[in-house]
């Protein structure tokens, strides 16, 4: 069946999760971690400042854009029957009791858990009178300088509030009796959770492990005591904490833009003067207070959150920064695969055979080396690569300049919508075009989400050349956090692939077949139906037929149909979808063979693998996309085959079958959209995923594997 066929068939509202709604539930899978009591103190906090800095992004984007639906009267339901106005209520009554939970569970066990281990966050009234004198000299000397107050009058307009700011909203009374709204905002360039110790004790030292000792206040709380000194002669009557999150989602006409690039930035200036989405206060905030910031906000009640603990806990992160490692998980070094010891010359190396790398089990060193040995090289003769969200301070990046500058042809593109990441990457292409490379900024109307290298490279039978692809992003920081994986390869088909896809990006092709990889938005959903109907036809024939699927979102309709039809074909599937999955498993004469789980825990599970047992002769495949109809309609994504028998192997022992086995941190969905832990009986051996990947990576080292890890 194709598409179509397959969304008429089972394209009813009661066959799909709302996307939002499962997003929650994911979040509030990241707040299991902070709950488990079996989690370390610091990477509790660790996963609170996950959950929040999730929630905000959700806000700035997701929210936002229903929001806008409702304001221009969308009324029509999504795939899953919900209209915008029926999203929001459902989204914002899931929220409520997390975000009760999360304020409790900061106040009552984070916090006397940090004082434990003498990690107090304190509030002014807590300090004596002589650490009170030392902390306002501090904040004379030190904060008082970079504040502004601003007041509101008929004289001053209502201050723009930027987004995801602190603000304090103060009401003064004049000495002659009259009151005036005013607002200080808690400055982004100062750290929120401001370290004290060197202020009560100029001579104390942070110390090591276990004689460690840290005091820290709220910034916002040492700026609230201390108004008086910014409003002199002026009684404070009222001050209340509040913070803004505004719509972010850049909007660009892409067909009327000359300049890709000067819209770009246009839009991130935009990006500050967003509609405001939530209004998050500290309670209780008197009506008078809040109507003001209500009505000058131009918002509704409905958008005001009312919280009894900290604003911004996003913040927190800042405490996972003290060296206590008792309180946090055993430290983990990628570690260098052998056959890089082979011998010396890596493009040698992936001439003889496919190379696999496991990020962050594996090293990213293999990577940068790669595109460094080709910068150097006098045989190559050109290096092509997509960017994506490349990080602060790239090594990718510099080697690409280097190469450059060393005469090679160069051609990066560098994808300027990559949400949040637009302005680090508009750098990065003006420093690459100041040596001559040549950028190209992505295709009208398209995300370049696939991550290629290229290069070529002279040698004495003629021009090879060598790619390495991946699931993930080329960036050295999140490769030691999120589980991606890569190839190296020579393969002519697929070098041939990525050549043709390099071409469709820099210049103009119409070209609609490829002999190896998989492409969107050329053919990447009709080829997966297609494989996920080779499956449907071998089970029909009495055939073992299954498919296996690890990705972080799970939305398209009309794969979600096809899975069904499989379902009900006999087919089991099993899907391993970490975040937002809107196909309800389990389900009988719908879904009664289809299990799904989602796996979160120490790392980011981001890469994605389609398995497809293909009567014995497996198929797998790795690829930079989820199933979303953005992906497979509005972006580039390349799914690239592993066709080496022993990497294929290696895939299903580890990748595939550990993932299935894991009963610590996995979960279950069921059918209500909930999701469940594993009962794991006493006898049973209890398996964490990630835990056996690194056990397994540091064996494949040898007997001293373990000296090696405990080394470093």
């Amino acid at each position: 069946m194709n598409a179509k066929e397959l969304l008429k068939k089972y394209g009813k509202p009661e066959n799909f999760i709302n996307r939002d709604l499962s997003w929650i539930e994911f979040n509030k899978r990241v707040l299991e971690e902070a709950l488990n009591p079996e989690v370390p103190l610091l990477e509790k906090v660790k996963f609170i400042s996950i959950f929040c800095s999730n929630l905000d992004e959700f806000y700035m984007i997701r929210i936002a854009g229903i929001k806008e639906q409702i304001a221009v009267n969308v009324e029509e339901p999504g795939i899953d029957g919900l209209t915008p106005i029926e999203q929001l209520k459902k989204v914002e009554k899931a929220l409520k009791p997390l975000l009760k939970i999360l304020d409790s569970y900061w106040m009552y066990e984070i916090i006397p858990a940090l004082k434990e281990h003498n990690i107090k966050i304190m509030s002014f009234d807590e300090f004596n009178e002589e650490e009170k004198a030392k902390l306002t000299e501090y904040f004379k000397k030190e904060i008082y300088p970079v504040l502004t107050p601003l007041a509101f009058d008929p004289g001053r307009p209502f201050p723009y509030i930027s987004n995801l700011s602190l603000s304090i909203a103060i009401l003064i009374q004049k000495p002659n009796g009259e009151n005036h709204f005013a607002r200080v905002k808690v400055p982004s360039i100062l750290q929120r959770l401001l370290q004290i110790d060197h202020i009560l004790e100029p001579h104390k030292t942070l110390g090591t492990n276990g004689n460690i000792s840290a005091t820290y206040i709220w910034l916002g709380d040492l700026i609230k005591d201390n108004l008086n000194l910014l409003f002199p002669g002026m009684e404070i009557v009222e001050a209340h904490r509040f913070r803004i999150t505004r719509d972010t989602d850049i909007e660009i006409q892409e067909d009327e833009a000359d300049d890709l690039l000067s819209v770009i930035e246009e839009n991130i200036k935009q990006r500050r003067f967003g509609s405001v989405v939530r209004l998050e206060v500290g309670h209780p905030m008197p009506d008078f207070m809040l109507n003001t910031l209500i009505e000058n906000l131009q918002i509704t009640k409905d958008d005001v959150h009312m919280t009894d603990g900290p604003l911004g806990l996003s913040d927190v992160m800042h405490l996972y920064k003290i060296p206590m490692h008792q309180l946090k998980e055993k430290p983990y070094y990628p570690i260098i695969p052998t056959v890089f010891d082979e011998e010396e010359d890596i493009f040698s190396l992936i001439r003889q055979k496919d190379i696999m790398l496991h990020h962050p089990y594996h090293s990213f060193a293999p990577v940068i080396d790669f595109i460094k040995k080709a910068a150097v090289d006098p045989d190559v003769l050109a290096i092509k690569q997509t960017l994506y969200r490349v990080g602060t301070d790239s090594p990718i990046v510099k080697c690409l300049i280097e190469a450059a500058e060393m005469g090679k042809q160069v051609a990066v593109l560098v994808e300027l919508k990559a949400r949040f990441d637009e302005q680090n990457n508009i750098y990065w292409a003006r420093e690459l075009e100041k040596v001559g490379v040549h950028v190209v900024y992505g295709l009208v109307g398209l995300k370049t989400h696939a991550k290629m290298t290229l290069v070529v490279r002279k040698e004495s039978d003629g021009v090879k050349r060598y790619v390495h692809l991946s699931t993930g992003n080329y960036n050295a920081t999140t490769a030691k956090l999120y589980t991606d994986i890569g190839l190296f390869t020579s393969d002519d088909a697929i070098c041939s692939d990525v050549s043709d896809i390099f071409n469709y990006l820099t210049g103009y092709s119409k070209q609609k077949e490829y002999k190896k990889l998989i492409v969107s938005p050329i053919n990447m959903r009709e080829k997966i139906i297609d494989l996920i109907n080779n499956e449907i036809e071998n089970a029909l024939a009495s055939k073992p037929a299954k498919i296996i699927m690890k990705l972080n979102s799970l939305v398209d309709p009309a794969i979600i149909a096809a899975l069904y039809e499989a379902s009900n074909s006999g087919v089991e599937v099993k899907l391993i979808v970490r975040g937002v999955c809107s196909l309800i498993p389990g389900v009988p004469g719908l879904s009664e063979n289809i299990e799904v789980r989602s796996i979160v825990g120490r790392f980011l599970e981001h890469s994605r693998l389609f398995y497809f047992f293909n009567d014995g002769n497996e198929n797998i495949y790795l690829s930079s996309a989820d199933m979303m109809q953005r992906n497979l309609d509005r972006r580039v994504e390349i799914a690239f085959p592993i066709e080496d028998p022993k990497l294929k192997a290696e895939l299903i022992r580890t990748v595939i079958k550990v993932s299935l086995k894991d009963n610590v941190k996995a979960r279950i969905l069921q059918p209500d959209g909930s999701y469940k832990f594993i009962e794991v009986k006493e006898n049973v051996k209890k398996i964490n995923s990630q835990e056996w990947m690194m056990n397994h990576t540091l064996k494949s080292l040898g007997r001293n594997s373990q000296k090696i890890f405990e080394n470093k």
